[in-house]
């Protein structure tokens, strides 16, 4: 590439911002890939349309969300670059936006899968008590759809109300909600709570308490639940947030209704809940049709 503008560009990613040769050879096929929308294969007069086209244009031929979004890195920090240095008044890439990258659906385990690796006999006289509190962990989980975060930062007392039947977290963006727990997990909390005075020591508060009296971490939860799954034959890895996912898709294979899912697992959107539970559009519209007062003529 011949333009000195990139070329200065490229020089000074290398020389003063200490960029690794890698990063400077993507940056120069990202810059390319910018000259190339140029007749004379200057990029400085480029206007947003223009690299809104090229934009458009890699999409076309296949290239990944992922690529998309580096190259117009890539061109926003050499226009940004130029910003800064006169040579030009606005960034023509600052108002563009590279197509979003597709979000992975996460897994659920089958109704019969959750049972297996649920109703498994656990009893005081086990062996190891921990058992006991590893299967009330396990049972909230998927009755109540709660995050690995919301899960160990449980107290007692706290937000569980056997009584109830419920229990109250705070979520992301601090939000707290209050959801619902089954009669299987209440009384896999209950056989828990007998036994956590024989793990609390001075100053215990958490609900999950380990050997030694102190708050479980999240990786140690992992670690049982991935344990507690194989030794159930399972036959998947089990993660915390699959019993989440599992908690959604059984609820609304259930009852189909969307809006209280969203409202049991704390989702700001609708559109969170979709992804989650593995709805696609027609069914959304459906939901829609059936709900809005304005959505058809009637």
């Amino acid at each position: 590439m011949a333009d000195a503008s990139v070329e200065a560009f490229l020089a000074d990613l290398s020389v003063q911002r200490q960029a690794s040769p890698h990063t400077v050879a993507a940056y120069r096929r990202d810059l390319v890939r910018l000259a190339a929308l140029a007749a004379d294969g200057d990029p400085v007069a480029l206007k947003p349309p223009q690299l809104r086209r090229g934009l458009m244009a890699l999409h076309a031929q296949d290239l990944a969300p992922r690529s998309i979004a580096r190259t117009l890195s890539a061109w926003r920090s050499y226009y940004a670059w130029l910003a800064r240095r006169g040579a030009i008044e606005l960034n023509p890439a600052d108002g563009l936006r590279a197509p979003k990258r597709a979000r992975g659906l996460p897994k659920a385990l089958g109704i019969d899968q959750a049972a297996a690796l649920l109703d498994v006999p656990v009893t005081t006289e086990e062996n190891d008590p921990l058992l006991v509190r590893d299967a009330a962990m396990f049972e909230l989980f998927y009755s109540s759809g709660l995050r690995l975060a919301e899960l160990v930062s449980l107290d007692w007392p706290g937000g569980l109300d056997l009584d109830a039947g419920e229990v109250t977290v705070t979520g992301k963006r601090r939000k707290t909600r209050t959801v619902p727990v089954g009669d299987k997990a209440q009384t896999a909390l209950r056989a828990w709570l007998e036994l956590r005075p024989r793990f609390a020591v001075e100053g215990s508060v958490a609900l999950f308490l380990g050997r030694h009296g102190t708050r479980l971490m999240p990786r140690q939860i992992e670690y049982r639940l991935a344990q507690w799954a194989q030794r159930q034959g399972v036959g998947v890895h089990v993660h915390p947030h699959m019993l989440r996912h599992s908690f959604a898709s059984h609820v609304l294979q259930s009852s189909g209704d969307l809006r209280a899912v969203q409202e049991m697992l704390g989702h700001a959107s609708i559109a969170a809940t979709q992804i989650y539970t593995h709805l696609d559009f027609q069914h959304l519209a459906k939901v829609y049709d059936s709900a809005h007062p304005r959505a058809k003529n009637k």
